[in-house]
């Protein structure tokens, strides 16, 4: 419907998905925590200070943000969503959780694959400085979060 993906785009997310590994995506198999017929949860290959290690949940099939996005595969991304949300308190003992999801370019969507991150949230942790300025990370130290 309302789409911007560039021309000749390789959908870093759809290859994870896939199962592959190269230089057109920063997302590696050891980064999946979860998989089922309709959903995918990754760590985010990107870590924020002090939020290192959030969760992403994304769509199996490619829809590239949520105009697209179908009504029940948004349902089963949000209830994973949420058990996810819940075992960040228990296992992080975070305490809050951000969930957050951008559309279009103007919208700071930069993967255009629909994704939601899962953002466990500490005080003080100074996100709102620190989201923009997150940093690659290396796929090591992901393992430990996924």
């Amino acid at each position: 419907m309302f789409n911007n993906v560039p021309l000749n785009y390789k959908c870093p997310i759809c290859l994870a998905v896939k199962g592959i590994e190269n230089e057109d995506t920063w997302i590696k198999q050891a980064d999946i925590f979860y998989r089922d017929d309709f959903v995918m949860g990754f760590i985010s290959s990107k870590f924020i200070k002090g939020n290192e290690g959030h969760p992403l949940i994304v769509p199996n099939k490619h829809f590239e943000n949520v105009y697209d996005l179908p009504e029940e595969i948004g349902s089963q991304i949000f209830h994973v969503g949420k058990k996810i949300a819940i075992a960040l308190k228990k296992l992080r003992n975070c305490d809050g959780v951000n969930l957050m999801q951008f559309n279009e370019p103007v919208g700071d969507q930069h993967a255009f694959h629909y994704h939601l991150h899962i953002i466990p949230r500490f005080e003080g942790d100074d996100f709102h400085e620190e989201f923009w300025k997150a940093k690659r990370s290396n796929p090591k130290e992901r393992i430990l979060y996924a």
